[in-house]
Order: C-alpha cells, then structure tokens, then sequence
C-alpha cells in the first residue's frame, strides 16, 4: 500500500514505480562482433539504432546522479559518477573507441547516444536527451535508487480530496464562533460592566493569538481550533477568578480601591497556578507529540501567554479606570 498525501499527478508515480531502471552503456554497432547486436528503439520514437549486446558498464557502476545544466548548448542533463571499477572499464572503452557512437540505454530504450569526443577517464559523464528539469530529476531518482523490482500491478487506486478536512474545520470554527458568544452573553449577564471589561479582553486576547499565529505562518487545522476554544475558555476561567475574589474582598472593605486591588493580588496565586500547569503540558505535548498534536500544544501555549497578558495588563487597566471614576459609588458585581 503506497500512501501519498499531497498528490497532483497519480501517472507521474505510477510510471516511476513502473520502471526498473536497468541502465546500461553500450556501443553503436559499426562492425559484426563476437557479441552480436540489436535493434533499439529511442525513447521518444524518433528513430532505431542498432547496438552491440556488450555491455560496457551497466547501473551497478554507477554512484551517484543528479539533474543539472550544461551551460554549453542550454540543455537539462543527468550527470552520473562512476565507482572505481566502472571509472576503469569506462575510461578504457572510451580510449580505444573515440570517434565511435555510445548508447545510453534505459529498460531497453535508448536516451541518447552520443559521439565520444575524447576518453572519459575521471569516472564522470553526463546523460543528454532533451530532458525537461521534471524528468531529469526523475531519472536521477530512479538511476539512484532504483524502482520495484516486480511488476507494477495495480489493484485499487483511490483519491481522498480535502473537503473531509474543510467541513471539519467548518465545523471547529462553528462551534468556536457559538462558544465565544455564548460566553459574551454569560458574562454580561453575571457582571455587568466588569463583563463589558472582560469580553473586551477575550476579543484582544482573540486578536493576540490570531496576530501571533499569522507572524508564525501556522496554518489553521482542527486541533488548532481546539486550542483557540480552550484559550477562550480560559480567559473568561482568569477573570471569573478575579472578579469572584473583588466580589469576596468588596464584603470587607470600605474602599473600592482596595478592593480592587487586593481581589487581583489574591486571585493572581490561583490563576498563575492554573495557566503555568496548562503551559507545562503544552510544552510536553509539543516536544513529545508529532503533527496535529503539536498544533494544538503551539496553539494552547501561545492562548496560555495572550490570556495572562490581558487578564493582568489590558482588564486590569479598564477595572482600574472603571473603579476611579466609581470610587466613591455602589459597585454592583
């Protein structure tokens, strides 16, 4: 079973994986030998050649190749580097027959046959045969590694689109978009004004994390929706503690001032606690965790830092605003 995601030609693959790459150098044949000849076909149709059956090196010889670029005639080529053996008998066979034609064969088609213009004794050459940078490389690749041994035969071929994945972060940011107003409304209903403060929160904490996330170039998949809706609920979960901590000093105190400003010293211990131990986890996740759940970890950590920001630095100043201008009135939370 060969998987593979991200696909845009099927026929490319599955003519790669088609081939054997059974490469072979041989010479034209000008004279009868004692090894007897064949008639070859070039690869693209434009001709037959016939060819002697001795195989002066063959793929085995062959090291490394890679696409490149001859600079002399503006043509893409494979260039190909020889073992010491196949350095040897290369640079023998092409010392004796300069001048002489030599095919380069490929599942018995020829590439190309050029002329040898002088011996080739650096175990180096190049494979010209008006090649395009796509199939060069593919030749390289398959010159390199190989193809399957066997026979190609294809039992089920089946493209899976992107449209499971699209509904299913359609379906994330739904449900992302009904929490977030759903926690709008409970907390003006639960705290009035101090509401007002913290929905005006979670929106920047929102545009934080989104602002941080574009910078990273992340790309939104669902477990990154997960993170965003667990950011949103805890930064309402930081303000609900504070505000139930103003609400527990405002019973004491005659000041709204200080009760204020005791509520968020008193509350900053439990929230601390409860956003550091997430962070943890997060971290753990995103170095022991692979794909999709680093996503999450990366999305979770960076919610964990906008929400302590905005919770302790922008709600904190709108509270403090609020309370001056109401210093000496009833506030209701």
């Amino acid at each position: 079973m060969i998987e593979l995601p991200g696909l845009d030609d099927p026929d490319r693959i599955k003519n790669l994986l088609g081939k054997t790459a059974n490469l072979t150098f041989r010479f034209v044949s000008s004279e009868e030998s004692d090894f007897g000849s064949e008639i070859l076909s070039f690869e693209d149709g434009n001709g037959q050649l016939e060819v002697n059956k001795r195989v002066i090196i063959s793929g085995d010889n062959l090291v490394n190749a890679r696409p490149s670029f001859n600079n002399q005639n503006n043509e893409t080529v494979v260039s190909f580097s020889l073992d010491r053996v196949g350095s040897k008998k290369f640079g023998r066979a092409t010392s004796k027959n300069v001048g002489r034609k030599l095919a380069i064969i490929l599942d018995n088609k020829i590439i190309s046959a050029p002329e040898i213009r002088e011996p080739i004794l650096g175990g180096n050459g190049q494979i010209s045969g008006n090649f395009t940078l796509q199939t060069a490389t593919d030749l390289a690749l398959l010159l390199r590694s190989g193809a399957l041994p066997a026979p190609l035969n294809i039992v089920e071929e089946r493209t899976v689109g992107p449209d499971l994945g699209e509904d299913s972060i359609k379906a994330g940011a739904i449900s992302l978009m009904i929490g977030f107003f759903m926690v709008i409304a409970y907390m003006l209903f639960k705290y009035k004004f101090l509401g007002v403060i913290a929905n005006t929160s979670l929106i920047v904490n929102l545009i934080l994390l989104v602002g941080i996330l574009t910078i990273l170039e992340a790309t939104l998949t669902l477990p990154g929706i997960a993170g965003i809706i667990l950011t949103v609920g805890m930064a309402v979960d930081a303000n609900v503690l504070i505000f139930e901590r103003i609400k527990e000093e405002m019973k004491t105190e005659k000041s709204n001032i200080h009760a204020f400003d005791i509520g968020y010293k008193r509350a900053q211990t439990a929230v601390l606690d409860a956003n550091i131990t997430t962070l943890i986890s997060a971290i753990i996740l995103f170095f022991l965790g692979s794909g999709p759940v680093k996503g999450f970890a990366v999305t979770l950590g960076i919610g964990i830092l906008t929400t302590l920001f905005t919770a302790y630095f922008f709600a904190r100043h709108l509270s403090s605003f609020y309370v001056m201008k109401n210093k000496d009135k009833e506030i209701k939370i």
